[in-house]
């Protein structure tokens, strides 16, 4: 897998992953749109930092645009494709639904077109703890059925794994889907609860903590979330030989189509994931205790049997590395 393009290559995870595939020689073409809906100057900062390889090459268009897409697979000939550009949070999805559609179901058929059109060997993309929905035992399995999403964000990613499956008993495409677990470190997304935390903290300003602190995360560090993916780009699905329609295994199939966990499998309490960036940042948060908010969850928890099984690997960073390294990162970068 030399020619590989990441979709979303300036986001979080796409730009850590993006330079873990460089600095391993591959050649990596990131699309990336550079939207607003976060601080684009954070995405620049990051695609700078892609553009200082030789074997970088940037397409600047949302995957939304058939056209584009379509040229930009028969241009390449890609020999795999990580999609990870989408409308991410859960929140947001309360407040704007219809971006949600145009990238994460429009934007994904045109990915499933231009694998299926160019013969792409691998197609992996990035699915969600959060279509584990109102599913509670513990911890979370790709072998349960998750039929229960509670917000669209969660549904649309549920949506990707099954046209991902339906592409793959059509025309035999290998697709892998990645349920990410709360992902935190260096780089990270400034709406996502660890960058709110610091900035709020270091603000003097009070820290919003849902559901009045009663929640855990299965929270996974960047670097353990990119090895996992780096690993499986070249983990190409095989058909199950076991897989039965009488009892389906929601996590296989008969065509080459696959599911994986990517999780610390660690559950931890916010309110300790707090303490530890209070201990980091060597300052207390004024916490402002909220109820629920709809579309959320009390708790996720990742099983990686699978991963660990199939790739030899198990993410393993604690929260005080990892939380450390992300507060040095961010008092570097913002000064």
């Amino acid at each position: 897998m030399q020619k590989i393009l990441v979709t979303g290559a300036a986001g979080f995870i796409g730009h850590t992953l993006s330079k873990r595939l460089l600095t391993a020689g591959r050649t990596v073409v990131g699309l990336d749109n550079l939207n607003d809906y976060y601080d684009p100057n954070l995405k620049k900062a990051r695609l700078a930092e892609l553009l200082a390889f030789p074997s970088f090459r940037h397409a600047d268009f949302d995957i939304a645009d058939r056209g584009l897409m379509e040229q930009l697979f028969r241009k390449e000939q890609f020999d795999a494709v990580v999609n990870l550009a989408a409308q991410a949070g859960v929140r947001y999805s309360l407040i704007n639904p219809h971006s949600y559609v145009d990238t994460n179901i429009v934007g994904f058929v045109n990915v499933l077109e231009g694998c299926r059109h160019n013969k792409v060997k691998h197609l992996l993309y990035a699915s969600s703890s959060s279509v584990y929905g109102a599913n509670t035992a513990m911890p979370f399995s790709v072998h349960d059925n998750v039929d229960h999403p509670v917000s669209l964000y969660a549904a649309s990613k549920k949506a990707n794994e099954l046209m991902a499956h339906s592409y793959s008993h059509l025309y035999g495409m290998a697709c892998t889907g990645l349920r990410f677990f709360t992902v935190y470190g260096p780089w990270g997304r400034p709406d996502m609860a660890l960058f709110l935390f610091t900035k709020a903290i270091l603000e003097d300003k009070p820290v919003n903590i849902f559901n009045n602190g009663d929640m855990e995360r299965d929270f996974t560090y960047i670097d353990d979330i990119v090895e996992g993916v780096f690993r499986l780009i070249d983990h190409i699905p095989q058909a199950n030989p076991d897989w039965s329609g009488d009892k389906p295994d929601s996590a296989t199939s008969y065509c080459p189509w696959r599911l994986y966990n990517i999780g610390n499998n660690d559950k931890q309490p916010l309110l300790r994931y707090i303490e530890v960036l209070e201990d980091c940042l060597g300052k207390k948060a004024i916490r402002n205790y909220l109820p629920m908010q709809a579309g959320d969850v009390r708790a996720t928890y990742a099983n990686v049997d699978g991963l660990v099984r199939e790739i030899g690997f198990k993410p393993q960073t604690t929260i005080e590395e990892g939380i450390s390294k992300f507060v040095q990162w961010y008092r570097g970068y913002y000064g």
